[in-house]
């Protein structure tokens, strides 16, 4: 029997230095991330059995995570600032029966805003994470879900 999950309710939260909590980010309609990859390292040799490449795994890179907004520019544009950060810890938690979260570092690598004259303004936002994020169910986090909202 084929089975899945309903993303409705996916929530990408952000973390605020200042009061030391995590803020829902509003109106997102896209979490696309993270990107994981590995490197590939050959190993092959002369010894290699029937000429078949062998290969290693290298080191991991835990790639992007972007999101995109129905853009209001006074509710968004405090993100804009992340530019000027380092490194903040984001989440993303999915709305399944145990909350599955996301954690990671990242920093804001792109902000993109879209304005068709026929339709909703939007923003894309990409962040670059940086080490290993962290998985799991929501009670393995501090305040899961946040107490703040941007937007």
């Amino acid at each position: 029997m084929a089975s899945g999950m309903d993303a409705h309710g996916t929530r990408f939260l952000r973390f605020n230095d200042l009061t030391e909590e995590f803020e829902h980010v509003a109106n997102v309609t896209s979490i696309s991330g993270p990107s994981a990859e590995r490197e590939e390292i050959e190993v092959t040799s002369h010894d290699s059995a029937d000429g078949w490449r062998e290969f290693i795994g290298g080191l991991k890179d835990p790639g992007e995570v972007s999101i995109d907004v129905n853009y209001v520019p006074g509710v968004h544009n405090p993100l804009f600032d992340d530019f000027n950060d380092s490194v903040r810890r984001y989440r993303i938690v999915f709305p399944d029966s145990d909350s599955t979260t996301w954690e990671f570092e990242a920093f804001l690598s792109g902000f993109e805003v879209e304005a068709p004259f026929d339709d909703k303004a939007e923003a894309s936002l990409t962040f670059r994470l940086t080490g290993k994020p962290v998985f799991g169910p929501a009670s393995e986090f501090e305040d899961p879900e946040g107490s703040g909202v941007i937007g």
